[in-house]
């Protein structure tokens, strides 16, 4: 089993369109996926077609051991769950602040419960660096960190990567940072082509020194700016169910088989292995 978070704390990156249309890209390869929706905007439950009430078992209700994670799961596809959120889970910050061991909540649920069925795990994770994100990266190994091509996503990547670091040096020495996805891309622009250069650049020096990001890589796939993407979650369906022909689910099919194949080497590779 491998578990994701798909992080960054700038928002309006693609971030939940990546978690949803990923998981359900590999769910679609056959890989038993959950989608965990950690951001109490409950936008990756949204764009599901789910909306909970405040009463319904949630991601919340886990958190604070007032359910477990199988009865707050729902079905979407055969293949594909979601742990999902509601507006319960802004109050999760403050209620669990004075809880010993506070960063390791959502771990020790996900460790309660019987997640080894499933191939993937994706946290979409709140836009911010809050208690909720550190749980996130405490319960998680790798970081798959969705990017805009623009300069100001650069000073993001930067604030990352020292989260990243301290979390990595006190919480959890697994965290690695795995992978940067180009979205909303505009192949044929000056930006995106300085943008995709400089983070190879600062990728390939990283390569050179330890640290939670030493072997992480830009992947090849680039998810270009697509009208279907922003309009599938007004249907309450992922990109495959709303529009398979587009762009957009050709992108996101392409991005799901470069992470699988990543997922699948031996330790000797560059993909947050043990020998990492």
């Amino acid at each position: 089993m491998r578990k994701i978070a798909v992080i960054n704390q700038k928002g309006g990156v693609g971030k939940t369109t990546t978690s949803v249309n990923l998981a359900a890209a590999l769910s679609g390869h056959g890989h038993r996926a959950l989608i965990l929706d950690l951001d109490p905007q409950a936008h990756a439950s949204l764009h599901l077609g789910i909306h909970l009430g405040e009463d319904d078992a949630s991601v919340y209700d886990v958190m604070t051991q007032r359910s477990s994670v199988a009865d707050a799961m729902i079905r979407i596809t055969p293949k594909l769950a979601l742990l999902p959120a509601n507006i319960n889970l802004a109050a999760a910050e403050m209620e669990l602040a004075s809880e010993v061991g506070r960063e390791f909540i959502l771990r020790d649920a996900l460790d309660r419960s019987y997640l080894d069925l499933y191939d993937y795990i994706i946290v979409d994770c709140p836009p911010s660096l809050g208690l909720l994100t550190l749980n996130a990266l405490t319960a998680v190994d790798d970081i798959l960190l969705p990017m805009q091509p623009h300069y100001l996503a650069l000073h993001g990547l930067s604030q990352l990567l020292q989260t990243t670091d301290l979390v990595a040096k006190r919480l959890n020495t697994d965290l690695r940072l795995a992978a940067v996805l180009l979205t909303m891309s505009e192949p044929n622009t000056r930006l995106c082509a300085e943008v995709e250069s400089d983070v190879s650049e600062f990728l390939q020096t990283a390569s050179a020194v330890e640290s939670p990001w030493q072997h992480a890589r830009l992947l090849d796939t680039r998810i270009r700016k697509n009208i279907k993407l922003a309009e599938a979650p007004s249907f309450g369906q992922t990109i495959f169910q709303y529009a398979p022909d587009s762009n957009g689910a050709c992108d996101y099919d392409r991005a799901a088989k470069e992470i699988d194949a990543l997922a699948r080497v031996d330790s000797e590779s560059n993909w947050c292995s043990d020998a990492a």
